[in-house]
């Protein structure tokens, strides 16, 4: 962020300073995760894995965590556009049900303006493989693909986001009210994460920098043509 700010800073240089100021990383150690292969017996895994999308509104991935606000958890569903990992989508509720999904997904397809034939990939947790959530699908025109069960790196760029919503921003003890969550996890999403946040895909820009870059790209080879 500093030198994209225009401030040259190398890894040592901001060491020296982490290390002066009192900051460690927050990154969390590896998981030892479950492999496992199956595949949904009606809906296949049709993104497999193909995470380097090269549009935006060709593939999106959705999931669901949680989050301690004071008495209770609640539950945070996200939808990601995998073409710049930025998150066009999201909805808390104090049950990780059908209508929270739906809520995301809604406001996903609306924020993005209703595209056409869209990837929607996630786990094969219940909200999604609902009847629900599946006529939401097809209301939406999109296609449906779901990971092998018990295989969270078939949804690794969103299983990502919740890391860093987590490690970087959300308290260690959780959020007073359900209020307060919302309003400091949406703070998160659209003027931090979207907004400033280099992405390792994007090649250090923030999502929204990202597209920002594409569609002025195709807005000059469309003038060139």
């Amino acid at each position: 962020m500093v030198t994209q700010a225009g401030v040259p800073l190398s890894r040592y240089r901001a060491g020296k300073r982490m290390k002066r100021l009192g900051l460690a990383s927050t990154q969390p150690p590896r998981h030892a995760y479950k492999k496992a292969v199956q595949p949904h017996l009606a809906i296949p895994n049709r993104l497999d894995r193909q995470f380097d999308v090269k549009t935006p509104n060709k593939a999106w991935t959705g999931d669901i965590t949680y989050i301690w606000t004071g008495s209770r958890w609640a539950y945070l569903a996200v939808v990601i556009d995998l073409f710049s990992r930025k998150p066009v989508g999201w909805a808390m509720s104090p049950s990780p049900d059908t209508e929270l999904v739906n809520k995301a997904l809604m406001m996903a397809y609306e924020s993005r303006h209703e595209p056409k034939s869209v990837l929607f990939h996630s786990d094969q947790g219940c909200q999604y493989t609902s009847l629900g959530f599946r006529q939401c699908l097809w209301r939406y025109q999109m296609t449906q693909s779901l990971s092998r069960r018990g295989n969270c790196w078939d949804n690794a760029p969103t299983e990502r986001f919740f890391r860093s919503l987590k490690t970087e921003w959300v308290p260690a003890t959780g959020y007073l009210d359900m209020a307060a969550a919302k309003q400091s996890i949406t703070e998160y999403i659209i003027s931090y994460y979207s907004c400033l946040r280099p992405h390792t895909h994007n090649d250090g820009l923030p999502p929204n920098a990202a597209e920002t870059t594409y569609w002025n790209a195709q807005k000059a080879v469309a003038k060139n043509t």
